[in-house]
């Protein structure tokens, strides 16, 4: 699984492989709605009423058919598949042989991911203005509307700037379930960004994931 502007930046890769007729789509794509709904899945960590198997399960056949679906349900459907995908091309490299790669439920490495691609998207600002105002999507499940307008103002503000040790830090400190394991994630972080075949391969995957 990856974290938040990784999931961005392998949605801006989906739309350029689109763009260039290297993949199909079955509906027309609204993009903004579609970036909502990649990173809607991860909502579960601030809402403890949204269980994983809401939210991570809820799609089968896991492809890019989005047939019948909304722009927000593709872009959730693309979330789930990128995280398979990622996890296929990570294994592929024999990433989790690496040190430090598998602390703390891999989140070391998924912070590392996002501040080494960021700059591989380009138009950061519209998107804060975006998740600071986000429409309400149909998601099928309940839960208070208030914790959806949180998640999105939670990454408007992660995404503002090229992540560092702050801005993960206190992006981290406001998922309950990260919450006592923020010091640990912070030091595999910096043990991790001084393994350059590790940030090699981190880089690879948002190039190979569509």
């Amino acid at each position: 699984m990856a974290s938040q502007i990784s999931h961005i930046v392998y949605a801006k890769r989906y739309f350029e492989q689109l763009e260039a007729g290297k993949v199909e789509c079955a509906i027309r794509l609204d993009k903004e709605e579609f970036l909502l709904g990649c990173v809607f899945p991860d909502m579960r960590r601030i809402d403890a009423t949204i269980k994983r198997r809401d939210t991570h399960l809820c799609f089968d056949p896991l492809d890019l058919n989005f047939a019948g679906l909304s722009s927000f349900r593709a872009g959730w459907k693309f979330h789930l598949y990128c995280d398979m995908r990622r996890e296929d091309i990570l294994n592929e490299y024999k990433f989790y042989e690496l040190p430090h790669t598998t602390d703390v439920y891999n989140q070391p490495a998924k912070d590392l991911e996002d501040e080494l691609v960021y700059d591989e998207y380009n138009n950061w600002e519209k998107l804060v203005n975006y998740f600071n105002n986000p429409p309400l999507a149909e998601t099928g499940l309940d839960f208070d509307p208030a914790s959806f307008y949180l998640w999105y103002a939670m990454i408007a503000r992660y995404i503002e700037k090229k992540p560092d040790d702050k801005s993960i830090r206190t992006f981290l400190i406001k998922q309950p379930g990260l919450l006592k394991e923020v010091d640990g994630i912070m030091a595999s972080v910096r043990e991790l960004r001084q393994n350059e075949k590790v940030k090699d391969i981190l880089r690879k995957v948002w190039r190979e994931v569509v």
